[in-house]
């Protein structure tokens, strides 16, 4: 950003230095030192032909060729000498002798020698032609392999076509780039390269592909503007039938169902008229998950078996897919029987194909992978629901077991999960136990992957900006180019009208400065929205991570009930850390939850941690009764470490019973106040009672809330803010004041 910054300053100091130069040329006219640009002409001598690809020099200076019309433009002084070069006749030398324009006529070229370099050029237009033809070929062929190869070809391949104006195969090469855009999931720059495409050379195929890339990009308004602005076009019919899916799937996203229905069917027609079996499919099965979107159940279902029929009657692969549709679908509706046995056969099938792995793709990013390992632990999954506990263990073992050997770490950690859970439900608590623990060291490597996929995707999606700004770069250059040649020729023709030649160089300046500061801003943008990204990753990375020291002493306790055959608390106090537990990984995924859940996760959090420290404080959690709990949302699990703090730190270390209270009340209408008060030791004294090794380790779970608060804060404009105090003048007792506005 810094550098394109510094090239739009130097833009602006070169052209405002070319402007005072002009100016202070004009002023000084008569000084024979002073610079100036002189336009001119190169013409045979015999029939005034003009001569093209003429070097024209001056000795010791500038250097310049001339065009397709013999003219020419160089800074030059009065006296210097002009060495005009050409293979036609050699050299030839002209004199300046002053600042007008100059027309030189040399020997030895003629109609003849331009028809030569006519045909030269010709010959040279359709060379470049091939070669831009095979650079397409190269950046097709490293288009799944090799994106950044793939888009170095389309650089070069603009590059041979940058002094033509053959906007048809220009369209066609930022159309694959936006092709290759697509496949590695860059759907912001394949929109942006799909417009390019359009306004050189339109085509109903770019239409198709731009409205695909928005919907996409989730820009589901003008994915419908763009197939309602094709369909007016004379388009096949299969074309008809992507456009009216299209426009299904962009009305289904924004919640308009009719209007999706309508769409959807208006497809299927045509396909059931051309007997077009794949999109007769898909189609029945998109007409279901809409029905099923809006709450129509039982019509949804009348259209999923339709869909597996046909998918069944099509082939293999494509009732793989449709059958892991339809068995999400019974999972939805609590058909947990049709599920397991559709996902049975879906097993099977995908044995018998021999594919390991299938990727359904979808139009709204609803795409899902299909293998062994996930099959088998959503039929676990279904089998836990219906509470059979010993048919779903079989399932997840053998999930864990598939995911482990493929490093399928996300799979393995849900399977994990949900075996823990059966053991529990069948009162195997060692297992149960043990099997958490992997389930936790599963959440831990997950969490570092996840950290450095955040890390190469960074660099990833910076390498392709980097080169998108090349071609943009590119692009622009070849565009200021065209039109300064534009210009020129308008100003050779109107050579007499001085004042519009002023206004020429004008506009072509505030064009090339508008361009620039357009693609800064587009720069900025594409940063913020970077940020923005980071932001939400590692929101979710810290949301993930619970504190281990909490889990590990809760593990402890119920271990301690089990060794004092105190079955009954042991039961009741892992029972109510697993709802714990299980509450935190259900919300790590939302950045705010309602008031009302956060508060019973609390209650839980402070009931569990009271039941061990019985002796050592009672506690009490107040909430303002003029409160609206439902107007408010809070980050989850962001007082869990305040009052940790206050346990562990503060009341554990009290001789005498203490005191814990948590009050919620209105500040005002649209601020909630939380304030977290003990009467425990005080911060001072906790930190002297600290040993070494306590001091040198920092508190992870008051790093992840001061991290996560910042990010809130950035993205949310100061949304929370949190102050700590001493209770008592002597540094007794501590008080956490949390003070949250509403959205």
């Amino acid at each position: 950003m810094k550098r394109l910054s510094f090239i739009f300053l130097l833009v602006c100091f070169i052209s405002f230095q070319n402007a005072w130069s002009q100016q202070t040329s004009e002023e000084n006219k008569e000084e024979v030192t002073a610079f100036f640009e002189v336009r001119g002409e190169i013409r045979g001598k015999e029939d005034r032909t003009p001569v093209t690809n003429a070097t024209i020099r001056i000795v010791g200076g500038e250097k310049t060729t001339t065009n397709s019309f013999g003219r020419f433009t160089i800074r030059t002084r009065i006296g210097d000498q002009l060495v005009i070069e050409h293979p036609s006749f050699g050299k030839q030398y002209h004199k300046v002798s002053s600042d007008e324009s100059i027309v030189v006529l040399v020997d030895g070229y003629g109609a003849e020698d331009a028809a030569k370099e006519s045909s030269l050029k010709k010959k040279q237009r359709a060379t470049d032609l091939k070669l831009h033809k095979k650079l397409l070929d190269s950046a097709t062929l490293f288009k799944k392999k090799d994106i950044e190869k793939s888009i170095q070809y389309i650089e070069k391949a603009l590059a041979t076509l940058y002094d033509e104006n053959n906007e048809k195969e220009l369209s066609a090469s930022y159309q694959l780039l936006g092709d290759i855009y697509v496949y590695w999931k860059q759907y912001d720059l394949a929109v942006s390269n799909y417009q390019i495409a359009l306004n050189l050379y339109s085509t109903s195929r770019l239409w198709i592909a731009l409205g695909k890339a928005q919907l996409l990009n989730e820009e589901y308004t003008e994915a419908i503007r763009s197939f309602e602005r094709i369909l007016r076009n004379n388009l096949s019919r299969y074309q008809q039938i992507t456009i009216y899916e299209g426009l299904g799937d962009a009305h289904k996203a924004l919640e308009q169902y009719d209007e999706a229905l309508k769409s959807y069917n208006k497809g299927l027609s045509i396909a059931k008229e051309d007997v077009i079996t794949p999109k007769i499919t898909d189609l029945n099965s998109k007409i279901a998950e809409n029905y099923a979107a809006s709450g129509k159940v039982a019509i949804a279902k009348n259209y999923y078996k339709n869909s597996l029929n046909l998918a069944s009657e099509q082939n293999l692969n494509r009732a793989i897919v449709e059958q892991n549709r339809v068995a999400d679908f019974y999972n939805t509706t609590n058909s947990y029987d049709e599920e397991i046995e559709l996902r049975k056969k879906n097993l099977k099938d995908l044995e018998k194909s021999g594919i390991e792995e299938k990727v359904t793709a979808g139009r709204l990013k609803d795409s899902s992978i299909i293998t062994p390992q996930r099959i088998n632990y959503k039929i676990g999954n279904a089998f836990i629901l219906q509470e059979k506990y010993n048919e779903a263990v079989p399932y997840l073992k053998k999930s864990i077991e598939e995911a482990s050997s493929k490093e399928d770490l996300i799979v393995e950690k849900d399977a994990t999960r949900k075996l823990s859970e059966a053991y529990e439900s069948l009162g195997d608590f060692e297992e149960a136990k043990k099997t958490f623990e992997e389930y936790v060291e599963l959440v831990n490597e997950l969490t570092l992957r996840k950290e450095q996929e955040i890390s190469q995707a960074s660099r990833f999606r910076k390498s392709i900006q980097e080169n998108q700004i090349r071609i943009a770069s590119l692009e622009a250059n070849r565009t200021l180019e065209r039109a300064r040649n534009e210009n020129y020729i308008r100003e050779q023709l109107l050579i007499e009208e001085s004042n519009k030649r002023q206004q020429y160089t004008i506009y072509s300046l505030i064009f090339g400065m508008t361009l620039l500061v357009v693609t800064i801003y587009l720069l900025y943008r594409n940063s913020k929205q970077q940020k923005l990204a980071n932001n939400l990753l590692a929101l979710k990375s810290l949301r993930t991570q619970m504190n281990p020291h909490f889990i590990f002493n809760a593990l402890n306790s119920v271990n301690n009930y089990i060794a004092l055959n105190d079955e009954r608390n042991a039961n009741r106090y892992l029972s109510e850390f697993s709802t714990l537990m299980r509450t935190v990984l259900e919300n790590s995924d939302e950045d705010f939850i309602p008031l009302s859940k956060e508060l019973e996760l609390l209650e839980l959090y402070v009931r569990l941690e009271h039941m061990r420290f019985q002796d050592k404080f009672d506690y009490k959690i107040n909430v303002d009764e003029h409160l609206h709990v439902s107007d408010f949302q809070i980050p989850p699990m962001l007082l869990q470490p305040y009052i940790e703090n206050a346990i562990w730190h503060g009341l554990r270390y009290k001789e005498e019973k203490g005191y814990l209270l948590i009050n919620i009340k209105a500040k005002t209408s649209e601020i909630l106040q939380i304030i977290i008060e003990d009467n425990g030791i005080g911060r001072k004294r906790s930190m002297e009672l600290k040993t070494k090794n306590q001091l040198r380790q920092k508190s992870k779970g008051m790093g992840n809330i001061k991290k996560r608060i910042a990010i809130l804060n950035d993205m949310y404009k100061d949304k929370v803010d949190v102050s700590i105090e001493d209770v008592f003048d002597d540094g007794q007792g501590t008080k956490v004041v949390l003070t949250l506005k509403k959205d």
